[in-house]
């Protein structure tokens, strides 16, 4: 149990404030309840003295408090609802098919639940990710040398109007040829420290960040322009890969990832983001040491910079930088999560030398 009372204050103001850069970071038990909720639970928050605060969900359990039924603090945490998870579910099951409003029926979802929801969530309506996920199978018969009636067909395109009207939607003009197609996949990954998102090509992992860092939404928009490229939702082999490698890391049983990374930043950035890789698990450098080994001692802010501007969390890990007086410093997922994840490499690296 946490005892620690500048922690104790800390959490409770997040709790409060339902503040999701601390999924994974605490759990909290209610005294008067004998529930244990995530800091995001939606329920009624209680007063801080009937409050005890837990580094795991395991300790807390042994505290003898319950899971709460509302925000399944055993469970990963996501943003999904329910109704959200089912109809990406059905989307998966058959990307090919048309859906109407009459089709809700059948998941015991409204029309109208189906359009906020997707809304809020994607950005877009169930409809629209549905056309997307046929558009992107569509790009891929043609990007393997289909012709344009075949994909459209392949689809479920019955008009070739109707085809090349979504596709214009899309990506501006229907193409000629495989070459003029730029598409990029992107994925939803839940991990104990909330949810991220995964986008890539076919080859290589473009971007991870979690959801809910601030400027994503801009670091898309730059990804779409400096690639001139369109994103659907598809898990590809790629997305498939870092998700089962987030797995692993997030239990402490992987300790170096494998999956294939495309850095997009000048040379200067590169250098840096290479040496960041090169920081050992378990182990913390400074600004000043990283501007030292790429032999740029001069360039502690410009490596701060480099440092900020990575798009491929955790993979690159820049959250192994800390100030030079020994502090966190910032980190685009939150402090919280700073701190958690080198705790966490911390362990794993005592593991892996079998000091503990």
């Amino acid at each position: 149990m946490i005892t620690n009372e500048q922690d104790i204050d800390k959490y409770y103001k997040m709790l409060v404030e339902k503040n999701s850069n601390y999924e994974g970071v605490f759990f909290v038990g209610v005294k008067t309840t004998g529930i244990m909720c995530r800091p995001t639970c939606p329920a009624k928050k209680p007063l801080k003295e009937n409050c005890e605060f837990f580094a795991t969900a395991k300790e807390a359990l042994l505290a003898s408090y319950r899971p709460c039924k509302r925000c399944q603090p055993l469970s990963n945490p996501t943003k999904m609802s329910p109704e959200v998870k089912l109809l990406v579910e059905a989307i998966e099951s058959n990307p090919e098919r048309k859906w109407t409003d009459k089709d809700f029926d059948e998941l015991s979802i409204s029309a109208n639940t189906a359009r906020r929801q997707f809304k809020k969530q994607f950005g877009m309506t169930f409809i629209e990710y549905a056309r997307s996920r046929r558009l992107g199978l569509a790009f891929k018969h043609i990007r393997n040398g289909d012709s344009i009636i075949n994909a459209q067909l392949e689809s479920g395109y019955d008009s070739s109007n109707g085809f090349r009207d979504a596709f214009s939607r899309t990506m501006g003009t229907v193409p000629n040829h495989s070459k003029q197609i730029k598409v990029l996949y992107c994925t939803w990954i839940e991990t104990i420290l909330g949810s991220m998102l995964a986008i890539s090509d076919e080859e290589s992992l473009l971007l991870l960040e979690f959801v809910d860092r601030k400027g994503l939404e801009n670091e898309i928009k730059r990804l779409r322009t400096r690639l001139n490229a369109t994103i659907l939702p598809e898990k590809v082999a790629v997305l498939h890969q870092i998700e089962e490698e987030l797995k692993l890391y997030f239990t402490g049983e992987l300790t170096e990832f494998t999956t294939p990374v495309r850095y997009l930043g000048s040379d200067f950035q590169q250098k840096v983001w290479n040496e960041l890789r090169k920081i050992p698990l378990g182990q913390t450098a400074s600004y000043k040491e990283l501007a030292e080994k790429i032999n740029n001692p001069s360039a502690c802010r410009a490596v701060a910079r480099a440092n900020g501007t990575n798009q491929l969390s955790i993979l690159v890990p820049c959250h192994r930088v800390i100030n030079s007086n020994g502090e966190l410093g910032g980190y685009g997922g939150g402090l919280a999560r700073k701190e958690w994840l080198i705790k966490h490499e911390s362990n794993c690296s005592l593991k892996e030398n079998n000091f503990i």
